[in-house]
């Protein structure tokens, strides 16, 4: 007599919806499509789906109705901020599915590694006594944001013999761009870098380079779609999975 056979429903596997803030410049998206493809590499058979909060199509609104419950969105974002707090949950909620939302990737050791990569390639080394450099980012309104992000001047610092380091918010009425350049000046830098603090190149990181072109001052690239940035993301997707699901 044959045993009886157990049958088990199949569980949906889950979507990675790698969302993005959106932008009207063109490599901010193609950033976002470039991550994506860098975490399909580092993860075969894992659907990724690129989508956006706004400004790029397609937006996380359609995408969630069209993968479903199955979505786990995920955002590419640094900070834990307003996109991230209002928009994305508003944007599940209209979608009328059971998505799941991941943290940001805020500072992860992985992305101060990149960043220091940045620096590098940009011609600093961390023996260069001579060197100030400043982390430039997006300001937030929300001050807990702000000195979180500041923590990431610090951390890049660590080990090396840079005359200053500091941070400056590319918006917002935080330290500004000129000043973080006195104080370095003030603290006998004689050579001064700044080190965005971004995904993605665009509008906000053109206007930190014109500054930096008038002021002599050296630039590093944005994070970009280094494989440390998609393995953060999956790392952030991993963690949502592995939570029960409410009921």
């Amino acid at each position: 007599m044959r045993s009886a056979r157990v049958m088990t429903a199949s569980v949906p596997a889950p979507v990675l919806v790698l969302t993005a803030h959106g932008s009207a410049d063109p490599r901010s998206a193609a950033n976002t499509h470039a991550v994506a493809e860098t975490i399909r590499r580092l993860r075969p058979g894992l659907e990724v789906v690129p989508a956006f909060c706004e400004q790029n199509a397609p937006g996380l609104a359609d995408v969630l109705r069209a993968v479903g419950d199955r979505a786990v969105v995920t955002p590419l974002l640094l900070a834990s901020a307003y996109h991230a707090r209002v928009d994305i949950p508003a944007m599940i909620a209209e979608s009328g599915t059971a998505a799941r939302q991941a943290d940001t990737l805020g500072e992860d050791d992985q992305l101060l590694a990149v960043l220091g990569r940045r620096i590098a390639e940009a011609g600093v080394s961390v023996h260069d006594s001579d060197v100030g450099v400043i982390v430039t980012a997006v300001g937030s309104s929300r001050q807990d944001a702000n000195a979180r992000t500041a923590t990431v001047a610090a951390s890049v610092a660590l080990n090396s013999k840079w005359a200053g380091v500091t941070t400056a918010f590319a918006t917002g009425s935080q330290r500004s761009l000129p000043d973080a350049v006195r104080v370095l000046r003030l603290r006998g830098a004689q050579r001064i870098l700044i080190a965005p603090w971004f995904l993605a190149p665009g509008k906000i990181t053109d206007r930190v380079a014109e500054f930096a072109a008038s002021q002599g001052i050296s630039m590093s690239a944005p994070l970009g779609a280094h494989r440390l940035v998609a393995e953060t993301v999956l790392d952030r997707f991993d963690a949502a999975i592995a939570l029960p699901i409410a009921a």
